[in-house]
């Protein structure tokens, strides 16, 4: 990767970073998880995160979302986990979905975002049961596939972020085939996980994947 892609790549971090900040502020106000006093002695621009993050949320604030993952990860191995693996080819056909569901909620039937696909460039989705989403809430210890669509296939990289009340962020080059790809999530540690990818310069679109402690009972 030469040095401006480098560049373009980190400013459209810094672009996925404040989109997640805005969702977190989003979806607090929908009451899912509850508050800890500490944040409030953190700069405002995380304080919000770090609200969800302290406390284990109810096990009602995944049921939006349970198409969409899988309880495969016990808890002696969460550390060893949070890992996406390699793209493999996808094949759609007998699993298209009924619709997709874009971050604010809008659903869109499948055939309908199929169509525009000519003039799409490279997409990202969390594929569930019956439908796409490109946002899901789920348990520490889960699993989840992404689903990539990238019309013409080609090198690039895959980028993570996990936001805490700190941000770490990791990239890797991939290598994408025509068409559809998917990839597995497992989700090792608590926090915002924001992924997209780039292959041909151009990025995919952004999918979070909040992931928090299951309170018992």
């Amino acid at each position: 990767m030469n040095h401006t892609r480098v560049m373009v790549c980190m400013a459209a971090l810094a672009v996925c970073l404040l989109i997640g900040i805005a969702w977190g502020e989003d979806y607090l106000d929908g009451g899912y998880v509850s508050t800890y006093d500490r944040s409030s002695m953190m700069d405002e621009g995380i304080s919000g995160m770090v609200k969800w993050l302290d406390l284990p949320v109810p096990g009602s604030a995944f049921v939006p979302y349970r198409e969409y993952y899988k309880t495969v990860v016990t808890p002696a191995m969460y550390v060893m986990s949070d890992a996406v693996s390699s793209p493999v080819p996808y094949g759609i056909a007998g699993q298209t979905p009924l619709g997709v569901y874009y971050r604010n909620g809008l659903w869109l039937p499948y055939a309908t975002y199929a169509s525009s696909q000519a003039t799409r460039s490279n997409d990202l989705w969390i594929s569930g049961q019956t439908n796409w989403t490109q946002y899901a809430a789920i348990p520490l210890g889960s699993s989840l596939q992404l689903v990539a669509s990238v019309p013409s296939g080609g090198e690039g990289s895959f980028f993570k972020l996990i936001q805490t009340d700190i941000v770490n962020t990791d990239y890797r080059a991939d290598k994408f085939g025509p068409g559809y790809s998917s990839m597995s999530f497992i989700a090792g540690q608590p926090g915002r996980h924001i992924f997209y990818f780039v292959v041909n310069n151009q990025p995919s679109n952004v999918v979070i994947v909040d992931v928090f402690y299951q309170a018992s009972g």
